[in-house]
C-alpha cells in the first residue's frame, strides 16, 4: 500500500511538472516542444478555431485509446491516472496564467519547457507508468523495436517539431529542438536518478595478478578475469573487469599505474549497479538497522 501511494504521488508530481511546462512556456510562447503540446502548437495556424488546450486534451485521450489497443490492459491501468489528472492540471494552470508570457525569450522558454517536461515524464516513467500523449508512440518503439526510451522520445518529439516547420518557420522549429533535446536528457537523468553511479573498468596488463592483489587489499573490491587473445601477437591475455564507486576510481587508477604504467585501461560510466558489494550491503545495513530499532 505504501509503495502504491508513493507511485501515485510520483505520477501526480510528474504530470503536474509537464502541465507547468505547457501552461507557463509552451502555449504562451508557442514553443514547438514536441509531445502533444508541440503538435497542438504546430496545428494552431491550421485550426485557429480550436483552443490549444482543448486540442491537447483531445490528443491525450485519442493516444490513450491507441495505447490501450496496442499495449494492452496493463498500459490502460498504468496510464489512466495520467490521462485524468494531466488535463485537469493543464486546465487549472492555463486559467491561472491566462496566456501571459513569463519570458519573452523563445530560447529560454524552450529550454525551461524541455527541462520541466523531461523531469515530469522521467518521474512518471520511474513508476512504470506513462504520461500518455506522445509517450505512447515512444513506448511502442521501445516494445517493438527495442529503442531506448529516451531515444524513442527524442525521435517522436523531433518528428513533432519538424511538423511545425510547415506552419511556422525553420527558426522556430530549430528553437523547438532545444526543448526536445533538453527533455530527452532530463528523461534519462530522472530515470537514472538515485542509482548507484560507478565506474566499469577493464584493465589489460601482464601484471594482472599484482593488480588484482592490490585492488583486493587496498580498495576492497572484487574483480572478474576475462580470457582474451591479442589480435596482433595472438598471445593469451588476461583482462580484469572491475566495478568501483566513482570516489574510488582515482585510487584505483593510481594503484594500477603504480604497478604497471603501461597498463591499458578502458573506463566507462555505470549508471546503475546491483549485486553483492553495491546493493547487497545497503540492504544488509537496512536490515540490521531494523533489527536494532525493534530491539
Amino acid at each position: 500500500m505504501k509503495e502504491n501511494l508513493v507511485n501515485i504521488g510520483l505520477v501526480l508530481l510528474g504530470n503536474f511538472l509537464v502541465a507547468v511546462a505547457v501552461a507557463f512556456f509552451v502555449v504562451p510562447n508557442e514553443v514547438l516542444a514536441g509531445g502533444v503540446a508541440g503538435i497542438a502548437v504546430a496545428l494552431k495556424p491550421i485550426l485557429p478555431f480550436i483552443d490549444t488546450t482543448l486540442l491537447i486534451n483531445i490528443e491525450v485521450i485519442g493516444l490513450f485509446i491507441i495505447g490501450t489497443i496496442f499495449l494492452g490492459k496493463g498500459f490502460f491501468l498504468m496510464t489512466l491516472l495520467s490521462t485524468i489528472c494531466y488535463p485537469v492540471f493543464l486546465e487549472l494552470l492555463t486559467n491561472y496564467t491566462q496566456g501571459r508570457m513569463f519570458t519573452e525569450s523563445p530560447i529560454i522558454a524552450s529550454l525551461y519547457a524541455g527541462i520541466l517536461m523531461g523531469a515530469g515524464v522521467g518521474i512518471v516513467f520511474r513508476t512504470g507508468s506513462s504520461t500518455g500523449g506522445t509517450d505512447i508512440p515512444a513506448l511502442l518503439l521501445e516494445k517493438f523495436f527495442h529503442t531506448p526510451l529516451h531515444v524513442a522520445c527524442l525521435i517522436v518529439d523531433g518528428a513533432a517539431v519538424i511538423l511545425g516547420i510547415t506552419t511556422y518557420s525553420l527558426e522556430t522549429a530549430l528553437i523547438g529542438l532545444i526543448a526536445v533535446y533538453a527533455q530527452s536528457v532530463m528523461i534519462d537523468k530522472a530515470i537514472a536518478f538515485g542509482g548507484q553511479k560507478s565506474k566499469s573498468i577493464m584493465v589489460i596488463s601482464d601484471k594482472y595478478e599484482e593488480i588484482l592483489a592490490s585492488i583486493t587489499s587496498n580498495i576492497d573490491r572484487g574483480a572478474t578475469i576475462i580470457h582474451g587473445e591479442g589480435a596482433y601477437s595472438r598471445s593469451d591475455k588476461r583482462i580484469i573487469l572491475c566495478v568501483v564507486d566513482n570516489k574510488q576510481y582515482p585510487k584505483f587508477n593510481f594503484l594500477v599505474n603504480e604497478i604497471d604504467d603501461n597498463a591499458f585501461l578502458i573506463v566507462q560510466d555505470a549508471h546503475e549497479v546491483k549485486g553483492n558489494g553495491f546493493t547487497y550491503y545497503k540492504e544488509l545495513d537496512k536490515f540490521n538497522n531494523e533489527i536494532k530499532r525493534y530491539k
